[in-house]
């Protein structure tokens, strides 16, 4: 069997870039996935009913189409955009709305509070001040170090430090800071549920205004004709081999150094010069390395590590519009539904208690109004998703009491709704990390984004960037810096450190500052 310069564990999208990136340089790449098909949590069918085409995880990119690291690889993707971005649909039927229209957006803020239009505008302003370098420092690996002073200098020192403090608040706070009424303090809050934090959990801010501004922004961008189009331009880019059908049992170490890995049918795939690896933390060095190569006191670490919350997602073939009480939400891509601010507290804390809420809040796309090509006319295609606690399993009738729950939620705003429906299909944890082992109890962001597991402690200290104790393996998933999302980046950053392993500083110099930072954390 051919040895090759690289192999690359999972053909998802992080592994994809990693492996479009090598073969860039000129090396010689092998992508070895474990299911059928590629694009991990980045993939489209038709699982509802004929004609109806799903995003089967991921659907809005709205990181993906500010990625400079997409952007560089100039991939042949259209993107397409619904009318509004996203709706807030509060209980009493209020809607607040962010729109790529600065003006409709600060339309919806100002119903809700007198002066909070002008305060949408003024914190948009603020944050298009600082958001390319902000995503800059976001979007290369940690520390960063150019972007970061780029970012001090423009502000200054005292309004950085106040960057910093907003950073760390709870998304309730930061609203609280920021506005008067509940509808943009609402936009806030329902982005940082894409996450697992809960309204006051440090850190919920700055997720919520990076989602919500860049919806602000770019709007929240679907790629026409499904998400696994996405993939399908990062297959067609890459010139090396992509193996199907073949799970990697164990990362073949020698010397303390990565030299291939072995699949579960018993073969050997060697690499010259690097191991990347698009699994998650713990799967990649718990189970594929083992703890012989490992730190003891890594391997300590790692029994800390926090997953975020179990998802069950719902899509549904929708056989007209969906018929909203509120018209105002007919146009948006994206609808949060089920909660105000104190329900959505409510909401996580039943999470945080390891129960199952009685009225979940639901995240749901809308997709043939984003993309009018997959459904047909005057239908939808659509889904919604909630999280759940993180357990080992799931019991089939608590999946399906709580898609009832969900399918109530939907119809206690848009009554009709259930008749229309032509087809559904459910996702529960086990269903989503069986068609995606990488999503593992059904956890779609391969780790909490808590301030305790971000930047340099991610996914434990000391693993901040992508290099691993074992030298020539790099980690290249989302439980790497700077996290989930489609975006590429710690693929990107795997396949940047195997190169700079590989050349510049090169051997020696590179693996000894490697091996003395990595013994400095974990002696």
């Amino acid at each position: 069997m051919e040895t090759v310069d690289a192999i690359v564990i999972g053909a998802g999208h992080n592994g994809l870039v990693a492996a479009n990136l090598l073969a860039d340089a000129g090396w010689t790449v092998r992508v070895i996935e474990a299911t059928g098909e590629p694009g991990g949590a980045v993939r489209s069918g038709e699982i509802t009913a004929p004609g109806y085409l799903s995003d089967l995880f991921s659907a809005f990119h709205p990181l993906g189409y500010a990625s400079p690291v997409l952007r560089s690889l100039d991939l042949d993707v259209r993107w397409t955009h619904a009318p509004d971005v996203f709706s807030h649909l509060l209980p009493d039927g209020r809607a607040a709305t962010v729109s790529r229209d600065l003006d409709r957006t600060a339309a919806s803020m100002e119903r809700f509070a007198p002066g909070d239009g002008q305060r949408w505008k003024d914190a948009y302003a603020q944050w298009s001040a600082v958001s390319d370098r902000l995503l800059d420092a976001l979007f290369t690996p940690f520390p960063p170090i150019r972007s970061g002073l780029g970012l001090l200098h423009s502000l200054g020192t005292a309004e950085a430090l106040r960057l910093a403090r907003r950073a760390l608040l709870p998304v309730s706070q930061f609203g609280r800071e920021l506005f008067d009424g509940e509808g943009a303090r609402l936009a806030l809050a329902g982005c940082a549920l894409h996450t697992d934090l809960t309204p006051q959990e440090a850190g919920g801010g700055i997720f919520g205004w990076l989602l919500t501004m860049l919806g602000q922004q770019v709007g929240w961008p679907v790629p026409a004709g499904g998400a696994g189009e996405l993939t399908s331009a990062l297959v067609r880019r890459f010139t090396g081999e992509i193996v199907y059908g073949a799970p990697v049992s164990r990362v073949l170490v020698a010397r303390g150094r990565a030299v291939g890995v072995r699949t579960a049918d018993g073969r050997n795939w060697r690499a010259r010069r690097a191991v990347i690896a698009d699994v998650p933390a713990p799967v990649l060095f718990l189970d594929l390395v083992g703890e012989r190569w490992l730190p003891p006191r890594m391997v300590d670490d790692l029994t800390h590590f926090r997953w975020d919350g179990a998802t069950v997602k719902v899509d549904w073939a929708v056989r007209g519009p969906v018929p909203w009480a509120n018209p105002d939400v007919a146009g948006s891509g994206t609808v949060h539904l089920g909660a105000d601010l104190n329900g959505l507290t409510r909401y996580a804390g039943a999470l945080a208690s390891d129960q199952l809420p009685e009225h979940p809040f639901l995240l749901l796309g809308q997709m043939t109004t984003a993309d009018p090509s997959r459904s047909p006319a005057g239908t939808e295609s659509m889904w919604a998703y909630t999280h759940l606690p993180h357990r080992p399993s799931w019991a089939a009738d608590e999946i399906a009491a709580h898609v009832e729950r969900m399918e109530s939620v939907v119809e206690e705003n848009a009554p009709g709704f259930r008749s229309l429906v032509e087809a559904r299909h459910v996702y529960s944890p086990a269903d989503l990390e069986r068609e995606n082992p990488s999503l593992v109890g059904g956890a779609l962001g391969a780790g909490t984004s808590a301030v305790f597991q971000q930047l340099f402690l991610r996914p434990i200290p000391g693993l901040g960037r992508a290099d691993t104790p074992v030298d020539r393996l790099y980690q290249g998933g989302a439980s790497s810096h700077p996290g989930p999302g489609v975006h590429g980046v710690p693929g990107a950053n795997a396949a940047r450190a195997a190169l700079a392993r590989d050349r510049g500083l090169t051997g020696g110099l590179y693996r000894a500052v490697v091996d003395g930072a990595h013994r400095a954390i974990y002696r």
